[in-house]
């Protein structure tokens, strides 16, 4: 049975989505980016404090989940700027310190609200 995931401790949904759902014994989330949860605001223009931003947010949907970093299994990182690879790969691999997840990183011409990153992750209960 398909469930929602709403965490006030991450920012609301910019749209019709849920932060996370989960089916299956998977946890799917939402992109993140780096909006502060209490005002809805993009932290700063700053790539780096916009992916710590983005990396409290996952972790925040995560344990609204029950989860950690532990069991996430795939993530997709979004980057308006690809030369800000090396930054967000500093900043994310934090996280995963132990098998890290299976990943990709792709390019965009634009994402919400100006951003510069956004991360979305799959975890799995099993």
């Amino acid at each position: 049975m398909k469930k929602a995931i709403l965490t006030p401790h991450a920012p609301a949904p910019l749209g019709p989505y849920s932060q996370a759902v989960e089916q299956g014994g998977f946890v799917f989330l939402s992109g993140q980016i780096g909006l502060d949860p209490k005002t809805g605001n993009v932290v700063s223009d700053d790539v780096k404090a916009q992916c710590e931003q983005v990396m409290k947010n996952i972790e925040e949907v995560l344990k609204a989940a029950g989860l950690s970093f532990k069991q996430v299994v795939k993530s997709t990182i979004f980057l308006v700027d690809i030369k800000d690879f090396t930054v967000v790969n500093e900043i994310y691999g934090r996280h995963f310190q132990e098998i890290p997840p299976a990943r990709s990183t792709i390019g965009v011409s634009a994402l919400p609200k100006g951003v510069k990153v956004e991360i979305e992750v799959l975890a799995s209960r099993n």
